[in-house]
């Protein structure tokens, strides 16, 4: 029996290391972008606002938060030329604060903001280019002016949309 404990208290001794350096390895994580190794240069165009309602702080915000997240993410250089290896188009074509989704005691409880962003993605050293939409829903309390939402969410919308916008160009999954 002790002659077993002592075999046991080995055995983990020995695998410890391999056990660290298997869980370190980082096969889960999902920070890592995929580019490759030939593409240097990205270019990010502004936000257009076209949607019918425009908040004037949404277009230069989420234009800066992604210019910042594939520059701070990626090894890709930001340029404004246009032999760019990647370039990177986006417009907001909807921005709809004024659906119902909720209703208590016969009155609205939860209203919710619904924001997409159509994204126009080149890849001029394939002469590939991919169109895709992100859409996103962001409820608040229907006790709130729009305004008092719109302060609230903004950050929310911003960075939950940049986080949409790389994973789908920049992620493997």
């Amino acid at each position: 029996m002790i002659l077993m404990n002592k075999i046991s208290c080995i055995l983990l001794l020995l695998m410890a290391p391999l056990l660290i350096m298997v869980a370190g390895c980082g096969v889960y994580s999902f920070k890592g972008s995929v580019i490759p190794d030939s593409v240097k240069t990205v270019k990010i165009g502004f936000f257009q606002n076209n949607a019918r309602y425009v908040n004037p702080q949404l277009s230069p915000k989420l234009t800066d938060k992604v210019q910042a997240k594939i520059t701070s993410q990626t090894k890709l250089i930001r340029t404004n030329n246009d032999d760019a290896h990647f370039i990177i188009n986006g417009t907001i074509t909807n921005y709809d604060p004024s659906q119902t989704v909720g209703v208590s005691a016969q009155q609205a409880s939860t209203n919710r903001l619904t924001v997409t962003v159509h994204i126009v993605f080149k890849r001029t050293l394939e002469n590939k280019e991919e169109e895709f939409d992100v859409s996103r829903s962001f409820d608040y309390s229907a006790n709130l002016t729009l305004q008092q939402a719109e302060g609230q969410l903004l950050d929310e919308v911003v960075r939950t949309i940049t986080d949409e916008i790389f994973n789908r160009i920049f992620s493997n999954w």
